[in-house]
């Protein structure tokens, strides 16, 4: 299931980098900051980075931080941390790592910044900036107002001071970005500890970042490298690949059957992603590898041959007859060609095969709901309660777990719901006015009052409507 999402949460930095940008476009980044990242969801993608992850958070000595993997609906190459407990990619970063081992070195970079609380000390970094900058500014504007009131005689006093609301803040931003590289060759030397003691190779970091160098060394030529806020490529890329050298494992190779995983994630983001004709491009008919199947099952389902696309999953499903997410792509196929009923036996077997993916959860839910079948609702609510439970920030269950108990005439749960979905999305208001309704409706002092009781007193979030 790939679903797009708006994360309801603002991220207060999106990168060191643009942390920078901040003192200079407050204005800019605040604006930025309200939309909200668009979130994709995939229970196979989101698997597979964290199984990416887990030894290097272990390693950092994160693993019990709960620190989440979020995608981002971008297609091009990023990966950033925020508020300390999200690692963030961009699906272009997958699509663009072609194994396993250059997307697993960017995450142990990343890692490397939540491990030196990078963040926190940015924010230190700025807000310092910042009271150094209204110092500035003060003086600059007392040696104006005093060059004023002394007349002519004083002109050079009151030119002194107007520099003075330059000047300064060039030299604080030039320490902030100092600060920033430091920060990224820091996380650079603990991405590195982090995959030596995890037995990996940081070769894939190193393919990346130098690659990276290849495409901007144009664009750097001249620069001035005081005012870059990462290191020089050529320099950081240097360092790296000497430290990723020296350790034991530069020439381990990943497992093939990992490899595999990773080629059909590709493979299904290219698919759900991408325009027909890249995915074909991507993966001529020609080829009759496994993920280039997977890609062509799911761009033609995707492209109204249901029939044909179902043929396609169906062989999928008999060489990897125990493949979870090969059922969640037939149920999906069935549920959004307008075949809910049979869809449900394919999304059983998904949830079964899979661990119980709440991801996956809420598809079978919503499969229920859309039979219309109320012999179907109470199993619907049983499973979508469970499924919010474990993913109280997913939208699709609440609204389809709404409309289950407005089926069941449960109208209390059915406004909580309604209002906890229209929280996810943004809209305070809707959210306020929905869970006033719900608290008439329940007892004072039950769990769904004090729920409702807690969106009714919640604060707008930024960018959130509120009125």
């Amino acid at each position: 299931m790939l679903r797009i999402a708006i994360r309801k949460k603002s991220l207060k930095l999106t990168a060191l980098a643009t942390a920078v940008a901040l003192v200079a476009a407050p204005m800019a980044a605040t604006a930025q900051e309200n939309r909200g990242p668009p979130v994709l969801r995939d229970a196979e993608t989101e698997q597979l980075l964290r199984e990416y992850t887990r030894p290097i958070l272990r390693a950092a000595g994160l693993e019990k931080q709960n620190i989440q993997m979020v995608i981002i609906n971008q297609g091009v190459f990023n990966a950033f941390v925020a508020d300390g407990r999200r690692i963030f990619v961009n699906y272009g970063a997958i699509m663009q790592s072609e194994t396993p081992n250059q997307i697993i070195g960017v995450m142990a970079h990343e890692t490397g910044h939540l491990a030196g609380g990078h963040l926190a000390k940015m924010r230190e970094q700025m807000a310092q900036a910042q009271t150094q900058m209204i110092i500035a500014m003060l003086l600059g504007a007392g040696a104006m107002v005093a060059g004023a009131q002394g007349g002519g005689g004083n002109s050079g006093l009151a030119n002194a001071g107007a520099a003075m609301f330059s000047a300064p803040g060039e030299i604080i931003r030039r320490n902030l970005l100092s600060y920033v590289r430091q920060q990224e060759e820091n996380a650079d030397k603990a991405g590195v500890k982090f995959l030596n003691t995890t037995g990996q190779s940081a070769k894939g970091m190193y393919e990346t970042f130098k690659r990276f160098t290849e495409e901007s060394l144009f664009a750097a030529r001249g620069s001035d490298p005081y005012v870059q806020s990462h290191p020089m490529p050529a320099q950081r890329v240097a360092a790296l690949e000497e430290l990723a050298r020296s350790s034991p494992y530069w020439d381990k190779k990943d497992d093939p059957a990992l490899q595999l995983r990773h080629d059909m994630v590709r493979a299904k983001i290219s698919a759900f992603m991408e325009r027909q004709e890249t995915v074909y491009r991507r993966y001529p008919m020609s080829n009759n590898s496994l993920p280039a199947r997977y890609a062509h099952a799911i761009a033609t389902y995707r492209h109204g041959d249901l029939r044909s696309a179902l043929a396609q999953i169906d062989a999928l499903l008999q060489q990897q007859p125990n493949n979870p997410y090969f059922y969640e792509v037939r149920g999906q196929a069935l549920l959004e060609g307008g075949k809910p009923q049979e869809a449900i036996a394919p999304l059983r077997k998904a949830v079964q095969l899979s661990n119980n993916s709440p991801l996956i959860e809420m598809m079978l839910g919503q499969a229920l709901v859309a039979t219309g079948n109320n012999a179907y609702t109470d199993e619907a609510i049983s499973i979508l309660r469970a499924a919010t439970a474990r993913e109280p920030e997913a939208l699709i269950g609440y609204t389809q777990l709404a409309m289950a108990y407005g089926r069941k005439g449960d109208y209390a749960q059915a406004d909580l719901a309604s209002a906890q979905a229209a929280y996810l999305r943004g809209d305070s208001k809707t959210a306020r006015d929905l869970a006033s309704r719900a608290k008439t409706r329940f007892a004072i002092g039950t769990p769904g009052w004090v729920k409702a009781d807690d969106i009714v007193s919640a604060k707008p979030l930024p960018g959130q409507k509120s009125n």
